[in-house]
């Protein structure tokens, strides 16, 4: 079985997981955040909906120089937010789907400024920069939902909003 067979099912499960937590983020509080130095709500959300958009960069090219021009501006609705992580989850699943191992393999490389920061197969960049960098500001996310009172969604089982 080919490597992009086993990726499937968890990327299908982790995007689901992440629409239903970004369809909680309410238009009303995009500029609220935590702690000075945390990401507004919008921000965040904003990142975790463009999160996806690593796949193509992933699997088309040998690497990045990670620049502003990454960072982007803040999306100013859900709606927005929604359309945009779509919009990504869309484009990058046929691209894991039509994966071979061999491209999966392959050494890609994170520059900043020109700087290495790392060079890691493609396969691993999709893991740690795509799956788990999703869940770990997904994860923020849900934070910031019980800090305003809003139901955080079930995510690998029950949460104390959706028990069953």
């Amino acid at each position: 079985m080919a490597i992009a067979e086993f990726l499937l099912p968890e990327f299908d499960h982790e995007m689901a997981v992440t629409r239903k937590v970004l369809a909680r983020v309410p238009d009303g509080k995009l500029d609220w955040a935590p702690h000075p130095r945390s990401m507004t709500f919008g921000r965040l959300a904003t990142h975790v909906a463009r999160l996806p958009g690593w796949v193509k960069d992933a699997l088309t090219r040998d690497g990045l120089d990670l620049g502003a021009e990454h960072r982007g501006e803040p999306l100013a609705t859900r709606a927005a937010i929604l359309e945009t992580f779509d919009e990504m989850v869309a484009a990058a699943r046929p691209l894991i789907a039509s994966a071979t191992d061999a491209q999966l393999a392959a050494p890609w490389t994170l520059t900043s400024g020109g700087q290495e920061v790392f060079t890691m197969p493609k396969l691993a960049v999709l893991r740690s920069f795509v799956f788990n960098h999703t869940v770990h500001h997904r994860a923020q996310l849900g934070v910031y939902l019980r800090l305003n009172d809003i139901p955080v969604p079930s995510m690998y089982g029950p949460s104390a909003d959706e028990p069953a």
